[in-house]
């Protein structure tokens, strides 16, 4: 029972990261209606737990060399620090990355117990910082051009397209929320793995160990974070940085999930490795930074004017903030708990003071001695007990008056930050209620214009899918009507050549001349390309505006382009060859200017 609350800070800081980082993996497609959140957070929650358990370990154990935290008391502090950071940053509006919260955590620990924090792991793991939005910029840049030019090739149906981009955001969420588990579950546990210890489980073949366990019960906690906190952040994300498609949403989810995979992969490292390629470092990532990383490549492929600059400078300083902020927070509750409760955070600090002021001093005499007849300082500390039992020399309790002045000072300057801005919240509050009262009547006016103006343009869109289709049909009849008189005047034409008696043949011939004056009679066309001018009037007069060059017989063309109509189906309206509305097509385009990569059809519906 004390482990599992020792552990409630870890379960805790899981909590935030799946009510937080989940919206990186399914927050445009929720928020764009392209997925339900229902079936994104059932989906996220089973993969991130899977991914946390399968492949979490890579990431933990570089998270590890950088502190190893020795105790379950300094384990549940350093987590609980770094979801307070988390939890507040957040609730201030302030970007925010769990992967560095612990990792400034850490090196809080570290300092108060005056571990070494290993500058080697440390460079690693903020170099990824640095390389995996770099990474993630790379990847999306290159996956969106491969999915402009898929798009481009297979020339798929608006339906078709749609349901693809559906399924395809389902696929990549799924692997996104395997990588996040996998990755960042390090993050949330890590701090864990040198002070918790489960038994192994054996279940047939299936030997299940504690670290596994251990990170089971992290993804579990994340789940529980999509489940329950994640609906809003998912339906309100994807257009802070800049307005995203779902296309592109698909292409940031997938370039993120393959950069956590990646640093998290103990497979894929080993293979680089063995090729004499240097190692993949294995480090928890920021799937936040590396999102950013996705978006900001695009943004800069697109041109870069999307791109809203004081806000990606805002996340930058975050990013700066939140480390810092979670070591000094670190640093000031493991002195609270070490000092206050009495429990141990690995104080080495505090041993190493007492162990150089015995060291000056002879020893006692005691029955644990060495031949000389003197006792080790550190044999010494562990006879006699714990610091508490032994008198501190009078420059250790100046240490702790001075820290514990520096802790009341930073909590009153907390609580006076905290207070000001409880009144700020209020004075906003109140100006806020004013305004509402104030322009209630103007929004209720507003909203019921917009009802009527919503209610007219269902009814015009109505009307103008049904003329859209009455035209589709008008197209298609001329068609068929003109490719059964062919086929007639084909099959008069072959009884003509087995004919032989005069007669015979010239009532054939007679036959055969009304079937092609009934092919050649305008009326149906006539009234066909008056339909198709009549519900196309916008569309001609932008045509005259952008192209004043062009013919009457290119207009008509254009707005058979327009219905989506093929070379054969033009060609048997307009009762010409298929290879003159092929030299037609060539003219226009020419004349159009199109681009040698856009299809002709695909320019005049996007006019």
């Amino acid at each position: 029972m004390i482990t599992l609350l020792f552990l409630s800070s870890g379960l805790f800081l899981g909590w935030s990261l799946g009510a937080n980082d989940a919206a990186n993996i399914f927050g445009t497609a929720v928020g764009t209606r392209m997925v339900r959140f229902r079936t994104a957070a059932i989906l996220g929650s089973i993969f991130v737990i899977i991914g946390a358990v399968v492949q979490g370990a890579g990431a933990s154990h570089t998270l590890g060399e950088l502190g190893k935290v020795s105790t379950l008391a300094a384990a549940f502090t350093v987590a609980l620090a770094a979801a307070l950071t988390v939890f507040w940053m957040t609730r201030l509006s302030l970007p925010v990355s769990t992967s560095q919260a612990i990792v400034g955590a850490i090196i809080g620990w570290n300092f108060y117990t005056n571990s070494p924090t290993d500058v080697g792991v440390l460079t690693k793991i903020v170099s990824t910082w640095v390389s995996g939005p770099i990474l993630g910029g790379i990847f999306a840049v290159l996956l969106f051009m491969l999915l402009q030019l898929a798009t481009r090739k297979a020339k798929l149906h608006l339906l078709y397209k749609d349901a693809l981009v559906r399924v395809g955001l389902l696929l990549i969420g799924a692997f996104g929320a395997y990588s996040l588990g996998a990755n960042n579950i390090a993050n949330v546990m890590g701090v864990f793995t040198d002070a918790v210890h489960f038994p192994e489980i054996h279940i047939g073949w299936l030997v299940i160990s504690g670290k596994q366990q251990l990170f089971f019960v992290g993804g579990v906690a994340i789940a529980i974070g999509i489940i329950t906190y994640s609906k809003h952040v998912m339906e309100t994300v994807g257009n802070t940085l800049m307005p995203l498609t779902p296309e592109a949403a698909l292409v940031v989810v997938l370039a993120q999930a393959m950069v956590l995979f990646i640093f998290s992969s103990q497979s894929l490292s080993n293979a680089v490795a063995s090729i004499g390629l240097p190692a993949i470092p294995l480090v928890p990532v920021s799937s936040s930074q590396v999102v950013i990383g996705a978006i900001i490549g695009i943004g800069l492929y697109k041109g870069g004017r999307e791109i809203k600059l004081n806000i990606l400078g805002s996340i930058s300083l975050g990013w700066i903030a939140t480390p810092i902020a979670a070591g000094i927070l670190s640093f000031f509750m493991l002195f609270f708990v070490n000092n206050v409760f009495k429990q141990d955070v690995g104080s080495n600090l505090i041993e190493n003071l007492i162990i150089k002021e015995i060291s000056t001093h002879k020893p006692p005499a005691s029955p644990v001695v060495d031949t000389m007849g003197l006792m080790d300082p550190l044999d010494l500390v562990k006879h006699v007990g714990t610091p508490k039992t032994v008198p501190a020399p009078t420059h250790h309790h100046t240490i702790y008056w001075v820290i514990g002045i520096l802790a009341f000072m930073t909590l009153a300057s907390l609580l006076f930050l905290w207070n000001r801005w409880m009144k700020k919240k209020k004075q906003w509050l109140s100006q806020i209620k004013q305004l509402k009262e104030t322009h209630q009547q103007q929004l209720d006016a507003i909203q019921k214009k917009l009802t009527e103006r919503n209610a007219i343009q269902e009814d015009m869109d109505k009307e103008l899918k049904f003329r859209q289709n009455e035209m589709t049909t008008m197209a298609m009849n001329i068609i068929h009507k003109n490719e059964f008189l062919n086929d007639l005047k084909k099959e008069i034409l072959t009884i003509k050549g087995k004919m032989k008696d005069p007669e015979s043949r010239h009532n054939l011939n007679k036959l055969t001349l009304m079937v092609s004056q009934n092919i050649s009679i305008d009326r149906d066309r006539e009234k066909f390309q008056l339909h198709v001018d009549e519900q196309n009037t916008r569309f001609l007069q932008l045509l005259i505006e952008k192209f004043p060059a062009m013919t009457e017989n290119e207009k008509r063309l254009a707005t058979l382009l327009r219905l989506n109509l093929s070379s054969k189906e033009i060609a048997s309206i307009l009762n010409i060859s298929p290879k003159s509305v092929e030299m037609n097509r060539y003219r226009l385009r020419k004349k159009l200017g199109v681009p040698g990569d856009v299809g002709l059809t695909e320019f005049i519906r996007e006019l």
